[in-house]
């Protein structure tokens, strides 16, 4: 018998698809996100690595699946870094809220999972946001300050996100995107690339 021919769970693209999402998770949880390989997820999952790849498309996409986590989350990131540091504070105030206006789901839920592992849901995504979204920006600035930046930019987006997500705090919530992105778009460019204060 082929393994086309196979019946049960070899058949079918879509119990393949959640036997890697239960593999990855289980993975993400024991390495981490940064040791944690898609060969490795693949290997668990008793698949070719391709599959995963068709079905995620990256190891972001597979990351963010397994969270449950919005799929515009990985394309999202990827646009803030399209383009040169010039302007990317915009990038991200737009990709931010555009993509977060548009989801159907509560920020938390968009974020992480409202599950019994909430706690390491939390501590995945912070590795996460650090290595894909904190480590790239740091890495473009390439300054004696640069991480300490890249995380004031996380405190910017954060407030922003709490108040026109989840306080609702006026008329921030109510604010069309592009204004917000000319108000608040300068002040994350100013945190990356502004004149550093010295004492």
């Amino acid at each position: 018998m082929t393994e086309h021919a196979r019946p049960g769970r070899w058949r079918s693209g879509a119990q393949s698809r959640q036997r890697i999402l239960d593999t990855a998770r289980e993975l993400f949880r024991e390495h981490g996100y940064g040791g944690t390989t898609v060969r490795a997820v693949a290997a668990g999952a008793e698949v070719d690595p391709a599959m995963v790849f068709y079905f995620f498309g990256t190891k972001q996409g597979l990351f963010s699946a397994a969270l449950e986590m919005s799929a515009e989350v990985p394309p999202a990131i990827e646009a803030i870094f399209t383009g040169d540091v010039d302007g990317i504070g915009e990038r991200i105030v737009r990709t931010l809220v555009e993509s977060l206006d548009r989801s159907d789901r509560t920020p938390l839920v968009l974020l992480t999972r409202s599950a019994p592992t909430h706690d390491r849901s939390q501590a995945l995504l912070r590795e996460f946001i650090d290595r894909e979204i904190t480590g790239r920006l740091a890495g473009m600035l390439g300054t004696p300050d640069a991480a300490l930046r890249a995380g004031m930019v996380n405190v910017q987006i954060l407030g922003l996100a709490v108040a026109r997500y989840i306080v609702r705090l006026e008329p921030i919530a109510s604010a069309p995107v592009d204004e917000l992105v000319t108000r608040f778009g300068p002040v994350v460019q100013q945190c990356l690339t502004g004149a550093a204060h010295t004492a």
